[in-house]
């Protein structure tokens, strides 16, 4: 079977009209924080579009209206794509389950069970072992910490697909994972994004702090960034 995992699209719709071409699969999987960003209901749509069937686990920002400890602009933006999503796509994005299993492949968002337990290239053997233990499966893919990897622990492989419209790589692009009969292949796709950020930017969305970041390349990024997320969980 082959299998699509995109995680963190974050409602970067040019991001993920580029990967649309490049997918080859019997089943896409959103691993969470699929709409929450400048075009909420356009990603909503490509997605419901495509020919092969497409599950959901949630996220933690699919949760668009738990503003409790949200700060701005987050709690601005949040607003601003509940708008426009509307009841209906905000109960479907509410509902999803944390946790999918797909070809003997367990699907989360941040860990098993948790839409908001980040598992990066950083984490502790031990702490990575406690985030698994509600994991019955030999793989194990996330996303939420916006940052590709491949680790083995205790038998258990966990792979972080990356993320299609908002990672903290090395160079911009969009990042996903596929999987064909259990194996994997992390993925990078290019796109223009300067004409991204220009759409962005048109959109009228109300966070716009990722924008610049999506232009440039940055060497620390990964681990700066995954470092930063382990600091702040603990």
């Amino acid at each position: 079977m082959r299998l699509a995992a995109l995680c963190d699209i974050h409602g970067n719709l040019p991001a993920l009209e580029a990967v649309v071409p490049e997918l080859d699969a019997d089943i896409i999987v959103i691993g969470g924080d699929v709409a929450s960003g400048p075009f909420p209901l356009e990603t909503l749509e490509v997605l419901r579009s495509l020919p092969v069937p497409v599950r959901y686990v949630r996220g933690n920002a699919d949760r668009v209206l738990d503003l409790e400890e949200i700060p701005e602009p987050n709690r601005s933006a949040r607003l601003w794509v509940a708008e426009r999503l509307g009841d209906e796509n905000l109960r479907f994005l509410r509902g999803l389950p944390l946790d999918l299993v797909v070809d003997g492949i367990h699907f989360c968002h941040g860990a098993p069970g948790s839409d908001t337990a980040p598992m990066t290239r950083y984490t502790t053997e031990e702490r990575l072992r406690v985030l698994l233990v509600a994991a019955r499966e030999r793989i194990v893919v996330c996303g939420h910490t916006h940052v590709q990897f491949d680790r083995s622990l205790d038998a258990v492989r966990v792979l972080n697909a990356g993320s299609v419209g908002a990672p903290y790589e090395v160079e911009p692009g969009a990042y996903w994972l596929e999987l064909e009969d259990c194996e994997p292949r992390l993925r990078r796709t290019e796109y223009d994004v300067e004409e991204a950020a220009r759409r962005i930017r048109a959109s009228g969305y109300p966070n716009l702090a990722h924008v610049d970041g999506m232009l440039r390349s940055d060497p620390s990024r990964p681990e700066r960034m995954s470092k930063l997320i382990e600091a702040d969980f603990s």
